[in-house]
């Protein structure tokens, strides 16, 4: 799906933040056949990756210690407006609002249970320009230790909505923005590592499950969990040579792009 506007509250963009971008370009082209363009030098080495001549995410050096890990972005209509929201609701900024060249207006933050994620007020640049579709970004997931703080949190932040329902793994949440499901909200799972902090986990679409962990593998990545089957496809929870996981999902049915 062709993408050229995002609305207020919708996540539009994600990027990873690793200690060698030309490696993960190499990994992530070889992965979902992302075409990669590094930026001006003013860009400080970040790239734009392309699927089809549109931009599907960004690869750039870590800018913070740490893994390497995938950022999401919230389209939002003033970044600076979010600033007050996020403080009133308890969380924390992490990088005030600044211009990103001429593209737009960007901020980090985490919520109270220190998960980050990123703002994008929009310019020349409004986001992925294919999403939802084998090789491009199609969800965000926040894996939280506290959901309903979290409901709360979001709620007043971008005034998300919250949709819940129960399967045999437990119970799960969507965010939604007028009625319509635009990312994921889940509990901490037993077995997690207490290591592994909450944050928000990106997922990408890909045609053949099996032949996307096979490359995995074969381009120096591995597979953390998986497969798993839910209603809307199969995926599975992957590791790139870098140290950022991500996961793969073969979206079934009217999902599928």
């Amino acid at each position: 799906m062709e993408m050229d506007h995002y609305e207020h509250g919708i996540p539009s963009w994600v990027d990873l933040g690793t200690p060698d971008p030309t490696a993960a370009a190499a990994f992530y082209g070889g992965l979902f056949g992302w075409e990669s363009f590094e930026g001006p030098p003013e860009a400080g080495g970040y790239r734009m990756e392309l699927l089809r001549g549109r931009t599907v995410a960004g690869i750039g050096p870590a800018m913070n210690p740490g893994p390497p890990y995938w950022t999401t972005y919230v389209t939002v209509d003033d970044a600076d407006a979010i600033v007050p929201l996020v403080a009133e609701a308890g969380g924390a900024v992490l990088a005030e609002p600044f211009d990103v060249l001429d593209v737009g207006r960007m901020a980090v933050f985490a919520d109270p249970q220190g998960a980050a994620f990123s703002v994008w007020q929009a310019r020349s640049h409004p986001g992925a320009g294919l999403v939802n579709e084998p090789g491009a970004y199609c969800w965000s997931e926040l894996v939280t230790s506290d959901v309903e703080a979290a409901k709360a949190f979001y709620g007043k932040v971008f005034g998300w909505g919250a949709r819940v329902s129960d399967g045999s793994g437990g119970s799960y949440t969507e965010w939604q923005v007028s009625d319509r499901s635009v990312g994921g909200l889940m509990a901490r799972p037993p077995g997690m590592p207490a290591m592994v902090p909450d944050h928000w986990g990106v997922y990408f679409a890909i045609a053949d499950h099996d032949d996307a962990v096979a490359k995995v593998t074969a381009l120096g990545g591995s597979v953390m969990m998986g497969p798993m089957t839910v209603a809307v496809g199969t995926f599975s929870v992957c590791v790139d040579p870098q140290g950022a996981s991500f996961n793969v999902i073969q979206l079934s049915g009217a999902r599928a792009g």
